[in-house]
């Protein structure tokens, strides 16, 4: 499983001593260190930020973010960029929004939102190399009983008899080890690390790090060291 670290981060060195050798996910609504990204991590991929659009009621434009991924994609280390997504939205308009998708298939990441219909689930792990699971709707809180519930029909859909995914599945906010490791994601991402390295009140004690940048490294090491699932089981929720 990829492990994509969010940023930015308030210290730009700290962003090297966290990226270097790892994964970064890059929003287009905060992509002041893409270039750094680029630079030091082994590889890295892009985020539309319509969720951070929506947290601050702004509008969001596809077509200045296609020109954003075009100048990356082609990148040699840019995995793939999550295809523009409507948090509010219905079906159609997300729909839409995909059949506007100006680059290859193969270059896109698409948004199932969980309190979207499993009909439209099924269809788009037929037709997409790489389906994104994000937390919406009343099943908002990754890791609530509710969202273990629809995440389990998900699950179903999602993969064959065997347990084994009909394509490569990322989740959206699901860098907890608690969520991926019960799941068998490809990938996931979240912006735990540039978050956390931030709080000092979250660091105390006699063993506290020296450095926001060692801050990171622990944390990175703490989520690195797990993995995700090889095949769904119903017993993993």
């Amino acid at each position: 499983m990829v492990h994509y670290h969010g940023g930015p981060f308030s210290d730009p060195v700290t962003a090297v001593v966290v990226w270097r050798g790892r994964h970064a996910m890059i929003s287009f609504a905060r992509p002041d260190q893409i270039k750094t990204a680029a630079d030091v991590c082994q590889s890295f991929c892009l985020d539309n930020g319509a969720y951070s659009a929506w947290r601050r009621q702004s509008q969001f434009d596809p077509s200045r973010y296609y020109s954003w991924v075009d100048r990356w994609i082609r990148h040699p280390g840019c995995d793939f960029a999550v295809v523009p997504d409507s948090i509010g939205g219905n079906e159609e308009e997300n729909d839409e929004l995909l059949e506007e998708w100006p680059f290859e298939r193969w270059h896109g990441c698409v948004v199932w939102h969980m309190h979207e219909s499993l009909r439209r689930l099924r269809r788009l792990t037929k037709d997409w190399p790489r389906v994104a699971i994000g937390s919406s709707g009343a099943f908002d809180q990754p890791g609530s009983q509710a969202w273990w519930h629809r995440m389990s029909s998900a699950m179903r859909v999602c993969c064959d008899s065997s347990g084994a995914p009909r394509t490569r599945l990322h989740g959206l906010r699901m860098l907890n080890p608690e969520l991926f490791s019960r799941l068998p994601l490809s990938s996931a991402d979240s912006t735990n690390v540039s978050r956390n390295v931030q709080l000092d009140r979250k660091w105390i004690g006699p063993y506290v790090p020296s450095s926001k940048r060692v801050r990171g490294l622990v944390l990175v090491d703490r989520i690195e060291s797990h993995n995700s699932l090889p095949s769904w089981s119903p017993k993993a929720a």
